[in-house]
């Protein structure tokens, strides 16, 4: 996850992969957002990013799995690393879906990957103004 966060400033959330439980990880993510400043339509692009990237995960999650969210905060970013553990061969949707078309929309950067076992979705939120 990059770019490097400041000491102490990871914050790390681990609850059930249940949409149920999605409202804990929006609002850490709004409260951290305001933190660092952000504009009020920056933390609610924020919070439908981390929402929609946790519903990409829920999909392919393995049954009784746990949804790992890791909030990193940069002087001006928030970085978010959610991750969930799959079934071998469990594919995220692809670069072209409607769902990954409003994570790029919504921030600064978004990747992901589904390795040995693990689904993982990177997104980087940059600061625009103060």
């Amino acid at each position: 996850m990059q770019p490097d966060a400041l000491d102490d400033d990871v914050v790390l959330l681990s609850v059930p992969a249940d949409g149920g439980y999605l409202g804990v990880l929006r609002t850490a993510t709004a409260t951290l957002a305001a933190r660092l400043q952000f504009a009020l339509d920056e933390i609610e692009d924020l919070r439908i990013a981390v929402d929609e990237a946790c519903a990409m995960l829920l999909v392919v999650a393995t049954p009784g799995a746990e949804l790992e969210c890791r909030f990193a905060v940069t002087d001006d970013a928030l970085l978010v690393e959610v991750t969930v553990p799959t079934a071998r061969g469990a594919r995220l949707p692809a670069e072209s879906s409607f769902a990954w078309k409003v994570l790029t929309a919504l921030t600064s950067s978004a990747t992901a990957e589904a390795v040995d076992g693990r689904a993982t979705i990177r997104l980087i939120t940059q600061r625009t103004g103060r």
